[in-house]
């Protein structure tokens, strides 16, 4: 069996924490090594990974003193690059609890140019997909009925493997970091996961998900939601409107850095692969453009040429990207030519909010079909295609 590094940041989970923790250490027969780092936690965290490290010689504990918190984006990382003492390394959740057999599932499949996904047992707080297995034993540690969970564990088991991607992944430690980690780009959280599965995938990794290896996810026990309680009068698991407006403005600020990274949404199919467009060097000409339409279409392009005043936005914007975007934005009055490989003009004032704005999310899949160089229009849109490099592996490595 080879040994594994679990790596787990943690911000004012200690409850979670605990049971992850002990689950690693009751339901496995070997000693991994647990690296824990703290991210401005104020909850006892500290002190108590600090009583286990008395006894428990195979716990490491990084601490972020603050006062800004870092997030798992870089914490993964730093504990990956400076703590971990294995080659294999697991990024594992504090509110997860491992199951017995699941490090011999990933020892199992696990190599170089391999990813290895446990599959998750968790109760109803997301939809259902065919990438996971939902069933309520609770949302709390005091409430997780472990010996039922135990006692079923072995009727979800499989004879099968599947390509999915996700927490809890294990990977080669010199994989992860032969492209650079993950990008701080989305620091503190949110789409770093999506970013580099994507960078896995086009670096050529292959991945598998067991269905013989499980963990129970309580899921979203971290700053996603704005107080403890998960269920309605009636005893239901629910999400709708608990996310904190911490989580939410991060989450908008990411997914607006994966469009400008990726050119397009987070794709991956039913097991959650990822599925990844081609990135093409757009650039966008808009006539009549209005401060709004600047803000909603800026991130869709590599560049954007407009008509309306353009330091408002980047002042406002500025702070949320590190895209230097008086490098993405330009008046048009300044600009004596445009010498991106695809050009999308239009008239901004013809711009219709659900039609005609689909373009942007679809570019990707239009250029593949045109598939050559020349001059079409579509809608309100007048594209040119001066060429159709791929841009997408340029993203691999940091």
């Amino acid at each position: 069996m080879n040994l594994i590094s679990f790596i787990i940041p943690s911000r004012n989970n200690l409850k979670y924490l605990k049971q992850a923790y002990h689950s690693i250490r009751t339901n496995t027969e070997h000693q991994h090594e647990i690296c824990i780092a703290s991210d401005f936690s104020n909850d006892g965290t500290v002190e108590w990974v600090r009583e286990i490290m008395e006894f428990d010689p195979n716990v490491k504990l990084h601490i972020n003193d603050g006062p800004t918190r870092l997030g798992h984006t870089i914490l993964y990382d730093t504990l990956i690059n400076d703590y971990a003492s294995h080659d294999r390394v697991i990024i594992f959740h504090a509110d997860m609890v491992l199951c017995p057999g699941a490090d011999e599932e990933i020892d199992k499949y696990l190599e170089p140019g391999v990813v290895v996904s446990l599959t998750r047992i968790e109760p109803p707080l997301h939809p259902p997909g065919p990438e996971k297995i939902i069933a309520d034993y609770g949302i709390e540690p005091e409430e997780f009925d472990v010996e039922k969970f135990l006692r079923e564990l072995p009727t979800y088991k499989q004879d099968k493997v599947t390509e999915g991607i996700f927490a809890p992944w294990a990977i080669m430690k010199e994989d992860f970091q032969s492209i650079g980690g993950h990008d701080p780009l989305f620091a503190p959280q949110s789409k770093e996961d999506s970013d580099i599965f994507n960078r896995f995938l086009l670096n050529g990794y292959r991945f598998v998900q067991t269905w013989k290896g499980f963990v129970y996810h309580m899921t979203c026990r971290g700053s996603r939601f704005k107080d403890g309680a998960m269920r309605n009068p009636d005893g239901h698991v629910f999400m709708k409107g608990r996310e904190s407006d911490e989580w939410l403005a991060q989450n908008q600020r990411s997914t607006r850095n994966f469009i400008r990274k990726w050119g397009h949404f987070v794709r991956h199919d039913a097991h959650m692969k990822p599925i990844v467009p081609h990135k093409y060097d757009i650039g966008f000409v808009i006539e009549n453009c209005t401060p709004q339409i600047l803000e909603a279409l800026e991130p869709w392009c590599s560049t954007i040429y407009v008509d309306c005043d353009i330091e408002e936005y980047i002042k406002k914007e500025q702070p949320n990207t590190d895209y230097d975007l008086t490098k993405r934005i330009f008046a048009t009055t300044l600009t004596k030519s445009f010498d991106n490989d695809v050009l999308v003009q239009f008239d901004g004032s013809q711009l219709r909010t659900n039609e005609s704005a689909n373009l942007f999310s679809q570019l990707p899949d239009i250029l593949d079909d045109s598939g050559e160089i020349g001059e079409f229009q579509l809608d309100i849109f007048y594209i040119r295609i001066n060429a159709l490099n791929h841009k997408e592996h340029e993203l691999i490595n940091l």
